[in-house]
């Protein structure tokens, strides 16, 4: 089992060169860097979790900014997005930034990619594609990125994305970057099956094909519809994120032949670099005594 961390990545936690420090040191696997560039104040789309939106939601700082410093001050651990709201960006903006990020990092790159859930936020960057076609818009985005890291004359024709051939530079270390979709529902985990390298879902989001929270069958329900497309549903790697953070769960979900679990900061609220420490302390016998 493989670790990560979740970071609220704010301004006023933990900085995140030294998180990624703190966690290298202490046996992560990966630091994931959250999105959100803003969340307008009417708040007219509610919070999924239910209840008041904690007040880091709308002090994230810029992930990639955060995981270049990160990358800088660490040798190996993985760079992720968890999640980069990859239709709130311009195409090739972003094609350049994941890109230069990976060829400076040495290849550690790992970009977790969602939809959203925030109407108004999505709106405000995208109000040219419906928000119902969202995921559409998302899997032709995945396919894009993949035209301008790869190809050397690259171009792209799709219904919302579209750029002439052109060079598309740096390119990725590895070659390209892998993308971890991390859709939890029917529909995300559908995206995920078909096209993902990596799925990356918050458990208390999982679904199964009814509709019902359920882990190990939102599992199956992936595995089966990788199988269904013609994948080797083994070989793609499923990361969870656990924001409530218990040892029986993380071997549970072991048991089930996940490859990763992406540990949730103390509290989604806001906390000090110290609360931070304290809390990786907290989990550093879970890492050791079933990381590896």
């Amino acid at each position: 089992m493989k670790f990560g961390y979740l970071s609220s990545n704010t301004a006023e936690g933990i900085r995140p060169d030294t998180l990624a420090v703190e966690l290298e040191d202490r046996g992560f696997d990966s630091v994931w860097m959250p999105e959100h560039s803003h969340i307008p104040t009417s708040r007219a789309t509610p919070y999924p979790a239910g209840g008041d939106l904690p007040e880091t939601y709308w002090r994230m700082m810029d992930p990639f900014v955060s995981l270049s410093l990160a990358a800088a001050a660490t040798e190996s651990i993985t760079l992720c997005t968890g999640v980069c709201l990859l239709l709130e960006h311009d195409l090739l903006d972003l094609a350049c930034s994941v890109a230069t990020l990976d060829h400076l990092s040495g290849g550690r790159v790992r970009m977790g990619v969602g939809v959203g859930w925030n109407e108004e936020e999505f709106v405000n960057h995208r109000p040219d594609v419906p928000f119902k076609q969202r995921y559409s818009a998302m899997e032709e985005r995945v396919a894009a990125l993949r035209v301008a890291w790869t190809d050397e004359e690259a171009s792209f024709a799709g219904k919302w994305d579209n750029f002439t051939e052109s060079w598309v530079y740096p390119k990725p270390a590895q070659g390209s970057v892998p993308i971890a979709l991390g859709n939890a529902g029917p529909v995300g985990i559908a995206h995920a099956a078909r096209y993902a390298d990596e799925w990356c879902p918050i458990d208390a989001s999982m679904l199964n094909d009814g509709r019902k929270p359920d882990v190990a069958g939102a599992i199956d329900l992936f595995r089966q519809l990788a199988t269904d497309n013609g994948r080797n549903a083994e070989v793609i790697p499923i990361s969870i994120f656990l924001l409530d953070v218990r040892p029986d769960r993380v071997e549970r979900y072991a048991e089930m032949g996940v490859d990763q679990v992406v540990l949730g900061p103390p509290t989604m609220h806001q906390h000090t670099a110290d609360d931070t420490r304290r809390h990786l302390d907290e989990m550093r016998d879970l890492v050791e005594r079933l990381g590896g």
